[in-house]
């Protein structure tokens, strides 16, 4: 088994900071897949995945979620998703425009999406990843 490696305190801070500035349909997406909204899975927000920093992630389904705005370059958004494909992750894309212009519309097709996805098949041993809550 690898042992899972710091994340460098700089990431850290850079998520802290990205969670902060969230851009609006990043709120928007947000609202709609926190709290286990989507078949009762837990969504993080601006989690880093050394050496990237991914819009949200649920562990669960080692599934990736990333909006896409002006912001974005093309050859470097591509070499992202394979890095973190050949890492076992399952990347959707959205535009921003699309969240913010027909939230309901992307939210169906996660949900698709997300319901063609096996669980993943070694969860983390209790006590390491998602803290529990009063015995949850």
């Amino acid at each position: 088994m690898t042992k899972k490696l710091p994340t460098p305190p700089t990431t850290l801070q850079n998520a802290k900071d990205l969670r902060t500035h969230s851009t609006e349909a990043e709120k928007l997406l947000w609202s709609k897949i926190r709290n286990r909204q989507i078949l009762n899975l837990k969504f993080r927000r601006q989690q880093p995945i050394p050496p990237y920093i991914v819009d949200f992630y649920c562990e669960d389904r080692l599934l990736i979620i990333e909006l896409d705005g002006g912001q974005h370059n093309e050859d470097i958004d591509r070499a992202r998703t394979d890095f973190l494909n050949k890492k076992g992750y399952q990347i959707l894309r959205y535009w921003n425009n699309d969240v913010l212009g027909n939230i309901d519309g992307v939210m169906e097709d996660i949900m698709n999406k997300i319901g063609g996805i096996a669980p993943h098949p070694n969860p983390l041993p209790e006590g390491e990843g998602v803290k529990k809550v009063n015995g949850i």
